[in-house]
């Protein structure tokens, strides 16, 4: 009864911050649209990387948690990416497929700002080539402080930390 009374509390903030925006810590906090704030699932995009480690390619600072083994030979990990400008903030799923056939997947992710769930973005089945890296990405939010927690065919795999 306690988790439902504060989940509704969460929700009512989430759908006021969606409409107005809040000022904390003297920043401007603005979520992505209504429905993210009402918990819909936004549909995220898979990147395909082959054989280029996506985050030294990349001039985004990336924060992510430990790699998980998935399934033998496929390791997930979630990361929370800040644009180089460090206006914007992202969530990520990260596999690596070290196999020598397609593994194929789901991806999902939340990024969130403390009790609050900034977004919430799915990657549609895929399939992570052979010996090759790809990336669930969530959209790109102009937020403060976050993490973004993660999925694998529904199972959670971890947490980033804070960036």
């Amino acid at each position: 009864m306690a988790k439902t009374m504060e989940g509704e509390r969460t929700m009512k903030k989430l759908a006021a911050l969606a409409m107005t925006g809040a000022i904390v810590g003297g920043s401007l906090l603005v979520t992505t649209t209504p429905a993210a704030a009402a918990g819909a699932i936004s549909k995220g995009t898979w990147r395909a990387y082959g054989n280029t480690n996506p985050i030294t390619a990349s001039s985004s600072t990336w924060k992510c948690d430990s790699s998980n083994e998935i399934y033998p030979a496929v390791v997930a990990q979630v990361c929370a990416i800040r644009s180089p400008s460090g206006d914007y903030v992202q969530g990520a799923v990260i596999v690596r497929n070290n196999r020598s056939t397609l593994y194929s997947l789901r991806a999902k992710m939340n990024l969130e700002n403390e009790d609050i769930v900034v977004g919430r973005w799915a990657c549609e089945s895929s399939g992570v080539g052979a010996n090759s890296w790809s990336v669930c990405f969530g959209e790109s939010v102009r937020w403060g402080l976050v993490n973004s927690a993660g999925w694998i065919n529904d199972e959670f795999i971890g947490a980033s930390p804070w960036i």
